[in-house]
C-alpha cells in the first residue's frame, strides 16, 4: 500500500561544526569538533512527518557508503518507508554546515547521489498518495515532474522551492501550495535577496501560478497567502540553540496537518510551532519532536 504522504527530495549527511563566527574570504576559523548527522531537504522533511505520525515514504538516493547507512538506519528509525530510495554508486550527498552561538547556519552542499534521482523514479512511487512534498537538492525536471505528475493524479502537491531556482510556469500553475523562506519570497518576486517584503506584496505570488503560498519568516512564524487575503501566525518564543533542519520541520508537519485534514492556516500553525521546538535542540533530523513532546511543550 502507498505511503499517504510522499516526499521528493535529498537525502545528506549534514557535517556540522560550531564557530564563533563564520570565515570571510581567504580567513581560516577554528571551529569546534565536527559532528555528522543525518540531514537532507527531503530526508529531513520525511522524518519531521514521520515524528509527528504520518504515513511517509521518502523518494531518493544515497549512496553505497557509510553516509548512506547512516541516512537509511535514520529514516526507518524514524518510520519513513524507504522502499523508494535508491542505493547508487555515487557518494552520498552531504552538507558543510557552520552553526555560530546565535544558533544561525551556513551550508554548503555536494549533492552527489542525489542527483541521480530521475523523473521516471517517481512513477512507482506516487499512486495511492495524498499529498506530496517536493524540494530542491535534487533535478530539477525530477521535481518538475513529480509536480506535474501528482496534480494530474489528483494528488495535493507542495513545492518547496529552496533554494529557490527558476521553475517552469507550468509546473507553478500545477502546485496547490508553494512554500518558501522570506529570502526565497524576495527573489521570486524580482526583489534583492536581503530586500525586505511587505505582507501585503507576498500575494504577488500567486500571480506567479501556485493556489496558495506559505511564506516563513523564523523567529517571526509564517504568513499564509491564499487568494482572498493573508493571514498572519506567530511563531512562539523559544531560547534558539541551532536553526539547522527547521524549514524542513516546518514542510513536514505542515505536509502531515494537510494529510490529516486541516484547514490551511491551522496546519501553519501546527507547522510554526514544530520549527520553533525544533531550533532549541542541534542537529537537523534529531532535534525534531514526536506528537508527545509536542504536547509537553505546550504546557510547559
Amino acid at each position: 500500500m502507498t505511503a499517504q504522504v510522499l516526499v521528493v527530495g535529498s537525502a545528506n549527511a549534514d557535517l556540522v561544526v560550531t564557530a564563533e563566527r563564520r570565515p570571510a574570504g581567504g580567513e581560516t576559523v577554528l571551529g569546534g569538533d565536527t559532528e555528522t548527522l543525518p540531514g537532507g531537504k527531503g530526508a529531513n522533511t520525511a522524518v519531521a512527518a514521520a515524528r509527528l505520525g504520518a504515513d511517509v515514504a521518502l523518494l531518493g538516493a544515497v549512496g553505497d557508503d557509510a553516509h548512506g547507512g547512516l541516512l537509511l538506519d535514520s529514516l526507518k528509525e524514524s518510520g519513513v518507508r524507504t522502499e523508494f530510495v535508491r542505493v547508487v554508486s555515487k557518494p552520498t550527498g552531504l552538507a558543510f554546515i557552520t552553526v555560530t552561538p546565535d544558533g544561525e547556519n551556513s551550508i554548503l552542499v555536494s549533492p552527489g547521489a542525489n542527483r541521480t534521482l530521475r523523473p521516471e523514479d517517481v512513477t512507482a512511487a506516487l499512486p495511492g498518495a495524498r499529498v506530496m512534498v517536493a524540494s530542491l537538492e535534487i533535478p530539477l525536471a525530477t521535481v518538475e515532474h513529480a509536480v506535474t505528475t501528482a496534480a494530474a493524479a489528483g494528488t495535493r502537491t507542495i513545492l518547496n522551492l529552496s533554494p529557490v531556482a527558476s521553475v517552469p510556469e507550468e509546473t507553478l500553475a500545477a502546485v496547490d501550495l508553494l512554500l518558501v523562506n522570506q529570502h526565497e519570497a524576495a527573489l521570486l518576486l524580482g526583489k534583492a535577496e536581503d530586500t525586505p517584503v511587505r505582507a501585503p506584496e507576498l500575494s504577488g505570488l500567486l500571480d506567479l501560478g501556485p493556489s496558495t503560498a506559505v511564506v516563513t519568516a523564523g523567529a517571526r512564524g509564517a504568513v499564509v497567502v491564499e487568494a482572498d487575503g493573508l493571514t498572519e501566525v506567530p511563531s512562539p518564543s523559544v531560547d534558539v540553540v541551532d536553526t539547522t533542519g527547521a524549514g524542513d520541520a516546518f514542510a513536514g508537519a505542515l505536509a502531515t496537518a494537510l494529510c490529516d485534514g486541516a484547514a490551511l492556516p491551522d496546519a501553519v500553525e501546527r507547522a510554526v510551532r514544530v520549527a520553533a521546538f525544533s531550533v532549541t535542540r542541534r542537529g537537523a533530523q534529531p532535534s525534531y519532536p514526536t506528537v508527545a513532546e509536542l504536547k509537553v511543550s505546550q504546557h510547559a
